[in-house]
């Protein structure tokens, strides 16, 4: 089950200066992973408002398949909600927001995160960037010796001066007692890392639908999910913003 990546402070600058306050999306995406070979889709919102904004996305695998190997339905659900509170945003604090979050794997466990998100962009508010620090909660038995979370989230609008051409994603990385019991089941790890970088492509201009979009992701983890070790799982798609 993968994480998806644009946390809302990053996406609520960009979605400001591009005279908007909210936006859905809907990604769909082929995993090319030796372990995987098949379909997600990922539902995204941000919305935003006077006391911050709010972010979400819901996770669907679709790789639950019967005797002979036919895909019947989505195999699990993974979901995050994040808000961030920004009582301040007219005062020299603005960049620095209160941020809570829930993420939950059905089945398996559940997390909530407290802390601080801080954000820097260009003057244009084409490339930004933000730093988050939280305190991480675990469940299902999961304990951990650094109960905290560090993000790193980047966008990239009109890259090299292509217009459409966005690169963004995030980096996670947080200490968590894992025990795997995928590739190199019995190894015990300390920490937990992922990092999705996406390339998307607004092909749709060109034919006078802007809502459509090409790109890949690369997922690059670290004893993720029951993995022992560096993993990287690429990915090819489209998004469709509402």
């Amino acid at each position: 089950m993968s994480k998806k990546l644009f946390f809302a402070a990053a996406i609520a600058v960009f979605a400001f200066a591009q005279g908007a306050k909210a936006q859905t999306n809907l990604q769909t995406f082929y995993d090319f992973g030796k372990d995987r070979g098949h379909f997600t889709t990922t539902l995204e919102g941000f919305y935003g408002d006077k006391w911050g904004n709010t972010f979400f996305f819901i996770d669907y695998d679709y790789n639950h398949k019967d005797a002979k190997g036919v895909n019947q339905s989505p195999s699990g659900s993974y979901m995050e909600i994040a808000r961030c509170l920004n009582f301040w945003q007219n005062s020299a604090l603005a960049p620095l927001s209160l941020q809570v979050e829930y993420n939950g794997l059905v089945g398996v466990n559940q997390n909530f995160l407290f802390g601080l998100d801080y954000f820097l962009h260009s003057s244009d508010f084409r490339n930004t960037f933000n730093f988050k620090l939280l305190y991480k909660t675990f469940s299902a038995g999961a304990t951990s010796d650094i109960p905290a979370q560090f993000t790193f989230v980047w966008g990239m609008q009109d890259l090299f001066g292509v217009k459409g051409l966005r690169f963004s994603g995030f980096a996670d990385i947080w200490g968590e007692n894992v025990v795997n019991f995928m590739e190199g089941a019995g190894t015990a790890d300390k920490f937990v890392f992922i990092s999705e970088p996406q390339l998307w492509y607004n092909i749709g201009q060109h034919i006078g639908v802007d809502n459509l979009h090409i790109g890949t992701e690369v997922e690059l983890s670290c004893n993720f999910a029951g993995y022992h070790g560096f993993w990287a799982r690429p990915c090819l798609g489209t998004k469709w913003v509402f």
